[in-house]
């Protein structure tokens, strides 16, 4: 039943895609969200079918699209997209170029996506940063970002499996919109923030909440960094290929019923004073990777509690980025 689950909505996702792939294109602002180099790309990170050794950068033709291959265009490029956002604008732009050209194209069935960024020197995570979040656990409105993190081996990717921990018997979801940082920087004014990004994604802050909660001295790191507690992807999506990512549709389903349904607006500290804050305390490089916060409908505060169990499909969906569906086992 998961198997043919996930693949009856990656089918259903990837037609209605591209019906409407040109019928509407997001208008966008690049004077109020223009990003790290004014491109606006689905950049991904994938291997060929049998050849799980070999990672690739490219960009989406559209989403759930072919992909272009940018080292089979530009040999020089690099292979990893950390090496890709390290080069700065020029990294970017050449991406650009390649996509423009049209060529190398690989056919979407022979790849698998990964997570678009691999070993972040970085995660850093977000909590209580969503209004109507605090709302359902009757907590006060923060005064200021609480910022905690999760382990980069935690990262796993957009169609890969979580893993549930026999340490852990209260594992639960939570959709986040999460951005990459694109270039270094420390004490970043709050104006000049989202200039360091370089995109958006979809993640899925797993959380073990009896070690979140209960265990570790109630310290949240152990019950947020397990093996595969976070998924990440489809693709990154420059801030220029969004239209506000203040503004975006947010949801999770859990075997295919709606557990979160909210809208980005409701972030208390959006991106750019996160980027602010976060830089005050440690230096931002390349490929750092952002969780942002979870909307209500989390497992841990339904009457009764409800958790994840093998065999479940966890799907979260950000409009305008995409779908990252990953099986529990």
């Amino acid at each position: 039943m998961g198997f043919n689950y996930m693949m009856r909505l990656l089918f259903v996702r990837s037609s209605s895609t591209i019906k409407t792939l040109f019928s509407h294109r997001p208008e966008v602002n690049p004077q109020r969200w223009r990003g790290l180099s004014g491109a606006a790309m689905r950049l991904v990170q994938f291997h060929r079918r049998g050849d799980t050794r070999g990672i690739r950068v490219g960009v989406e033709l559209g989403e759930g699209l072919n992909v272009v291959d940018l080292k089979a265009f530009d040999p020089s490029l690099p292979s990893t997209m950390r090496e890709l956002l390290e080069l700065g604008d020029e990294g970017l732009q050449r991406a650009q170029r390649a996509l423009s050209s049209g060529q190398c194209v690989v056919e979407r069935s022979d790849i698998q996506l990964l997570s678009p960024v691999l070993a972040p020197e970085k995660v850093v995570c977000v909590g209580m940063n969503y209004r109507d979040h605090c709302l359902e656990q009757n907590a006060p409105i923060p005064k200021e970002p609480i910022i905690f993190s999760k382990f980069p081996s935690a990262i796993t990717g957009p169609f890969d499996n979580i893993l549930l921990p026999s340490e852990s018997q209260e594992v639960d979801w939570e959709v986040e919109l999460a951005f990459v940082i694109g270039r270094r920087g420390k004490h970043i004014k709050e104006e000049d923030a989202l200039s360091y990004v370089a995109g958006f994604t979809v993640a899925n802050d797993v959380s073990a909440r009896d070690w979140q909660m209960n265990r570790n001295g109630k310290q949240w790191l152990l019950g947020k960094t397990f093996d595969s507690f976070c998924p990440l992807g489809p693709a990154l999506v420059t801030t220029d290929a969004l239209k506000d990512p203040h503004n975006l549709a947010i949801r999770c389903l859990v075997n295919g019923d709606t557990v979160q349904s909210s809208n980005t607006d409701q972030m208390i500290f959006k991106t750019e004073a996160l980027v602010a804050w976060v830089s005050k305390f440690v230096t931002l490089t390349p490929g750092d990777v952002v969780l942002t916060g979870t909307p209500p409908g989390v497992g841990v505060f339904r009457k009764p509690p409800v958790f994840l169990k093998r065999g479940d499909i966890v799907e979260c969906q950000i409009d305008q980025i995409g779908s990252i569906i990953n099986k529990v086992v």
